[in-house]
């Protein structure tokens, strides 16, 4: 698999980056960074990690390519992604996090910051063809490693002051909250956070070793464990996050989790949102649920911060936009009673934890019930892994070729009502029903999104389109 970027940064195999293709990444970062006049050489490059074992010895090599371009590396250590960002927004430094998010240990990647938030598609373009242009020169690719001032505190730091005051005082006093902290770069961070609002924290599932943790596919191991300990520990809910901590994990009190997509909903309501952008896969009674402007896009934060920002261009206020994974990007400021939160334009975990969390105890209702309350329609969605990227893009291109093909996979489950091609194929069924495909941009991993009216319709529905997903053959 070679290195590639997809929805949300450079992603690759582990043994890959640690070479000469992540100093060669970095290095044509920077030179893009200084061609369109967004940093000059003696800046600083912020550098952040997750703890994925491979990371170390990329954020060395990334440091070593900063310091032969000319910049000045920090070493911001394992830190939350949206923590790097933040910091580097508010001192004006470009950043990079090297993560693989949700993906195994055996697989890593790079996610580019500007000084004012995420690179955009066009940015990547201009990478890629840097990369290329790099690729004979020696230096562009050196291995070497290096390090950098360590500002790990002052990151951490700003990140909890911007959550401190969110919620009323001692809002959470007396609930047992969970916290799954496995390998999550968030785990100690959401200790301070959610204790600050009078919460009884109760640490569970800590590792020393990596685990891969997919929000918006939660595994059936992952699923047996939050059940078990909402039973044996009394909890309120349970709260984590993926490995980078830019998309979060909430449970209910049953340990049931919730749709990254539901609490992307709660956060708009908590911040009384007036415009919000999420992909075509997030749940589609969002609209008829929030009662305000929601712009659908493709599947990856840069699609959803560019129509962010074109509603900013239309004057549009309190603009918001979140995936189906969880993660919430705020393109605005907010105000809430008397305190400001600054835009973030890139994934964030923690700020749907504690709108989730706030709502519920404001209201004194458990998660469950404010899910049940939404009343969307019932959402659910898996992934197969290892299915080769050859095979998706076979198989997507047996579906275009004509509605007979289409028509004649599905037939199974049902007739076609209607289809979109945004990003993946997603089909209304006559039932009224939706099957989404969808391959992922940077993994070899099939993607299957499905809605029903009651949970044993869409778990059907789920089960028969893996299965199909799973036998086709080119």
């Amino acid at each position: 698999m070679a290195a590639k970027f997809g929805t949300s940064g450079l992603r690759g195999l582990s043994t890959e980056l640690v070479g000469s293709v992540s100093a060669l990444h970095v290095t044509a970062f920077l030179r893009m960074l200084v061609q369109k006049g967004c940093a000059a050489p003696g800046d600083l490059l912020l550098v952040g990690q997750d703890f994925r074992p491979s990371s170390p010895e990329i954020a060395a090599t990334a440091m070593a390519a900063a310091q032969r371009a000319g910049f000045r590396p920090v070493d911001c250590g394992a830190v939350p992604t949206p923590a790097l960002a933040f910091y580097g927004q508010s001192i004006g430094a470009a950043s990079i996090m090297i993560t693989g998010s949700h993906i195994p240990a055996d697989r890593n990647g790079i996610k580019f910051y500007r000084p004012d938030g995420e690179i955009d598609k066009q940015d990547e373009a201009a990478i890629v063809a840097l990369v290329t242009e790099l690729a004979q020169d020696e230096q562009a690719g050196l291995v070497a490693r290096a390090s950098g001032e360590n500002r790990q505190m002052q990151v951490e730091r700003l990140f909890l002051d911007r959550y401190r005051q969110l919620l009323p005082g001692n809002i959470l006093n007396g609930l047992r909250i969970g916290l799954y902290q496995h390998s999550s770069v968030a785990r100690d961070l959401l200790v301070d956070i959610l204790e600050g609002f009078g919460a009884q924290v109760v640490p569970l599932g800590r590792s020393e070793h990596f685990i891969p943790v997919d929000t918006e596919a939660v595994s059936a191991q992952t699923r047996a464990s939050l059940a078990g300990w909402a039973a044996a520990e009394k909890l309120f809910a349970i709260v984590s996050t993926d490995g980078d901590a830019d998309r979060p994990l909430v449970a209910d009190e049953n340990g049931q989790p919730l749709r990254g997509d539901l609490l992307g909903l709660l956060t708009a309501q908590f911040l009384k949102a007036e415009v919000i952008a999420t992909p075509v896969t997030s749940n589609s009674g969002i609209e008829a649920a929030i009662g305000v402007p929601v712009v659908r896009t493709r599947v990856g934060s840069p699609f959803v911060i560019a129509a962010m920002q074109e509603a900013l261009a239309q004057g549009r206020q309190r603009v918001m936009g979140f995936e189906a994974n969880g993660g919430v990007m705020l393109a605005s400021d907010f105000t809430l009673a008397n305190i400001r939160l600054a835009a973030l334009p890139t994934r964030d975990c923690v700020l749907p934890i504690l709108a989730a969390l706030g709502l519920a105890a404001g209201e004194g209702a458990s998660l469950s019930e404010m899910a049940a309350g939404m009343d969307l329609p019932i959402a659910l969605s898996d992934r197969l892994e290892h299915y080769a990227l050859e095979r998706s893009a076979s198989l997507m291109a047996h579906l275009r070729a004509g509605d007979s093909q289409l028509a004649a996979f599905l037939a199974p489950l049902g007739a076609i009502r209607d289809k979109s091609d945004l990003d993946g194929l997603r089909i209304r069924l006559d039932d009224d029903s939706i099957i989404h495909f969808r391959p992922s941009g940077n993994a070899p991993e099939m993607r299957c999104y499905v809605e029903a009216k009651g949970e044993q319709k869409a778990a059907g529905l789920l089960a028969a389109g893996l299965a199909k997903l799973a036998n086709w053959q080119a």
